[in-house]
């Protein structure tokens, strides 16, 4: 069977030179045709920042904000009645579970005071079972605007895109192929509306439920929320040290996916050819190699992205562990009951929660933003 290891380890080679040489500019083989000056502004398109990105991105969507802001919206309301839940876990440990029982915060309804344990577990049930229902519809009707948006802005950009091809120089137009052509308009094109998921409604789904956490963390104890936000300077560090070597990567990978579909359609739009000259192997090979070496340049991201997980699927349950031990030794101490302790683990969660899919959404959005 073919197999593309020396093409792997000169991709991996020039991925090392690229690092040691940052300030040269290189040129993908794909683009030997253009002049030196359109070869010039493809390497500063390339290395855009992300603030320029986005506000090219911003633009592409205008006719969609609307939808967008009342996703967001909406959003807003569903995360923020997530974090009520919590709350009755804590009344039904400390007012109904404990023995003797916490007397109820004056904020609870003055009758509560009079009901029995089994009447307040079955108030509380029901008012989290009620807001529950009522996020989620909530959630669903705002999500399902952004769907919509995802969509009428994939249509868009894919005209756009095919309308600019179309216009493109013969010589651009026949080293593009049409396999190419075809994978660019699906994937790239197709992908960067994916953005409005990834860039925009999941991060501003994590800031609210971040935000609303911290408020209810200091409110319980600032010095178990000091602990627990120790860990937000990690975020940074494992975002900029492995998610800006990602993107990179998906391009190349996006490139190499493009080759492949444009010598397969290349061979069977001319398979007559092919076949008088007895080029079927050959042909055969050349496709089998070029997947060999788009599985190992995937399995190289892969690696890379499972590094931020696992440090993510280790630091979360090692924070909650010590702070567990921590606030067990105040419950001893009479600073904390059991039921402000359990609700503090729920809120640590929903703090550190959106960080680890982010970390996982960060792959699919450096892999869309790679494709704008």
């Amino acid at each position: 069977m073919p197999t593309s290891r020396f093409e792997f380890r000169a991709y991996l080679d020039q991925l090392r030179n690229k690092k040691a040489s940052k300030g040269n500019k290189e040129y993908d083989s794909f683009h030997s045709t253009m002049s030196r000056e359109e070869k010039d502004k493809l390497v500063q398109r390339s290395h855009r920042t992300f603030w320029t990105l986005f506000r090219e991105f911003w633009k592409l969507i205008s006719r969609h904000r609307k939808q967008i802001y009342l996703g967001l919206a909406t959003l807003t309301v569903s995360t923020l009645l997530s974090l009520i839940p919590p709350l009755g876990t804590k009344l039904a440990i400390d007012a109904a579970l404990t023995d003797p029982p916490k007397p109820l915060p004056t904020w609870c309804p003055s009758w509560l005071s009079s009901a029995t344990r089994l009447q307040l577990l079955v108030w509380i049930a029901v008012s989290v079972t009620g807001i529950t229902l009522v996020r989620t519809l909530i959630h669903l009707w705002g999500r399902w605007q952004c769907t919509k948006a995802v969509n009428q802005v994939q249509t868009g950009i894919r005209k756009r895109v095919f309308d600019h091809m179309l216009k493109m120089p013969l010589h651009r137009v026949q080293v593009l192929k049409s396999g190419g052509s075809a994978s660019l308009l699906r994937e790239d094109a197709g992908g960067i509306a994916d953005l409005i998921f990834s860039m925009i409604y999941n991060p501003w789904q994590a800031i609210v439920q971040l935000i609303g956490s911290l408020i209810v963390l200091v409110i319980v104890d600032w010095r178990l929320l000091a602990a627990g936000v120790l860990l937000l300077p990690v975020v940074y560090f494992t975002h900029r040290t492995w998610i800006y070597r990602i993107r990179p990567l998906y391009r190349d990978l996006r490139g190499t996916r493009q080759q492949i579909d444009g010598n397969s359609t290349e061979t069977f739009s001319g398979i007559r050819v092919v076949r008088t000259f007895g080029r079927e192997k050959s042909e055969s090979r050349r496709y089998v190699r070029g997947n060999n070496y788009s599985v190992r340049q995937t399995l190289l991201v892969w690696w890379r992205t499972r590094l931020i997980e696992m440090i993510w699927e280790v630091l979360i349950p090692l924070a909650s562990t010590l702070l567990l031990v921590y606030g067990g030794w105040q419950i001893l101490q009479g600073e904390l009951t059991l039921g402000d302790l359990m609700m503090f683990l729920v809120y640590l969660t929903m703090l550190l929660g959106p960080v680890a899919p982010l970390t996982g959404s960060a792959v699919q959005f450096q892999n869309n933003l790679a494709g704008l």
